[in-house]
């Protein structure tokens, strides 16, 4: 049997696998492993095996994921988020859909130093949620403007996406981690805006709250402070050149430890819950990227990756046509994959097309963020759907996807913007040089 044919089968039997439920690491794994050894021999192919987890597994850029995982998962063990969602909350009671906004914003902030968008869903949604329940919000709104904006965690940095994204293509991770804040800035806009039309067109969705003094306001201000300071830190160390993404995840994930102290809010048991989340967070990505390495190995071996690239060359389609096949395509992943499933099994083939076409590298990956943000919230699998789904056992699946769907218009309005104004993506990442 030829290379090509060899591939050929062996995609089609990870397909096989992935419908059948299989874990896309072990799908990828078993593909990857089989099939190029079918090619190149056992001796070899084993042999790539050891070179590729060890090289993995030591590579310093990847110490950054738990690291980042780590920070996310004790701020919202220690309840931190909870504490920016209150300031937010007081200040905004009086705006018409006050409460939705402050949901909004509340994620983003806490985006800021979790990376994962479920975290942030099931943080914010359990913490937020009940709030909007007491003053009487419509619960398709407060159920659909939650999941929708826990996506924000995988938009604003330090984004787990971006890192994962940043590793498989070697392209900076810093430099994704800027190109992500104007579109997260301007998907906290949209959404906010999106809150903000409904309950002015229909004030029954989101009822005022109390009215808040300024000393009421100014003393929930301090809970603005850690993430604030912890973001800023992260950030600003690495937009000015003075750490790698490695070093910046250590400075955040000591700086939440050290402010978890300082308020008194470390214990032993969240500290352990934080580590133990960490540990199989951090291993679930890590056979994700290995199972990866060895399809991309697979894809090379069988000639795919080069018989896709030249096909693609010979169409000579124009970057604005292959994006919209993008967009398809993560539409249509995003109905079976998570976030990282979606990311490895289409980078091998679409990111050698991309380089060919002249498509950046920062803005692919800002572009391919923003379409599992889309997936995380389209039926059927909508994953925070199915979160706050849990945390919101009396409102009806249906009517949260329902809750959802003028959010996932906004998402399109961002993709809209981002191609037809890359600059949105490039322009601070550039500054950084």
């Amino acid at each position: 049997m030829d290379p090509i044919t060899i591939g050929i089968v062996g995609i089609a039997a990870m397909l096989i696998m992935l419908v059948l439920g299989v874990p896309i690491a072990f799908a990828m794994a078993v593909v990857g492993i089989g099939g190029t050894a079918a090619v190149v021999g056992v001796t070899q192919t084993m042999s790539q095996i050891t070179l590729v987890t060890w090289d993995k597994g030591t590579d310093f850029i990847i110490v950054c994921i738990p690291l980042f995982i780590f920070m996310g998962q004790l701020t919202a063990t220690t309840g931190i988020a909870g504490d920016l969602y209150l300031f937010l909350q007081r200040c905004l009671s009086r705006v018409r859909g006050g409460l939705g906004i402050a949901s909004v914003l509340g994620c983003g902030g806490f985006g800021a130093v979790t990376g994962s968008s479920v975290a942030c869903v099931a943080t914010m949604g359990t913490i937020v949620y009940p709030e909007m329940k007491k003053y009487g919000f419509d619960p398709k709104l407060s159920t659909g403007v939650l999941a929708a904006s826990g996506t924000l965690g995988i938009l604003i940095p330090p984004s787990l996406a971006f890192a994962f994204y940043g590793t498989l293509t070697d392209t900076s991770i810093a430099a994704l981690f800027i190109a992500g804040i104007v579109p997260g800035v301007l998907t906290m806009i949209v959404f906010a805006g999106i809150v903000y039309v409904q309950c002015l067109l229909r004030p029954e969705l989101g009822p005022l709250g109390e009215k808040y003094t300024l000393r009421e306001k100014l003393v929930a201000a301090k809970g603005i402070w850690p993430i604030a300071v912890i973001f800023l830190i992260v950030i600003g160390t690495l937009y000015g050149g003075v750490c790698t993404p490695t070093e910046a995840s250590g400075i955040g994930a000591t700086g939440v430890v050290l402010v978890s102290l300082l308020m008194k809010r470390l214990t032993w048991e969240n500290f352990k819950k934080a580590l133990s989340d960490t540990g199989m967070v951090s291993a679930f990505i890590f056979a994700i990227i290995v199972g990866g390495y060895l399809i991309s190995r697979f894809l090379a071996v069988t000639q795919i990756t080069d018989l896709l690239v030249s096909f693609v060359t010979e169409i000579n389609p124009s970057k604005y046509e292959f994006i919209f096949f993008m967009i398809v395509l993560y539409l249509l992943l995003g109905a079976i994959l998570d976030v990282f499933g979606m990311t490895i099994l289409t980078l091998p083939f679409i990111f050698p097309i991309t380089t060919a076409l002249g498509i950046d590298p920062i803005w692919l990956g800002v572009f391919i963020v923003i379409m599992t943000e889309v997936a995380l919230i389209t039926p059927p699998v909508g994953v925070n759907v199915f979160v706050m789904r849990g945390i919101a056992d009396d409102v009806p699946m249906g009517k949260i996807f329902q809750g959802v769907f003028p959010f996932l218009i906004g998402e399109f309005v961002i993709i809209g913007l981002i191609i037809a104004f890359p600059d949105l993506a490039t322009w601070l990442p550039r500054m950084m040089k």
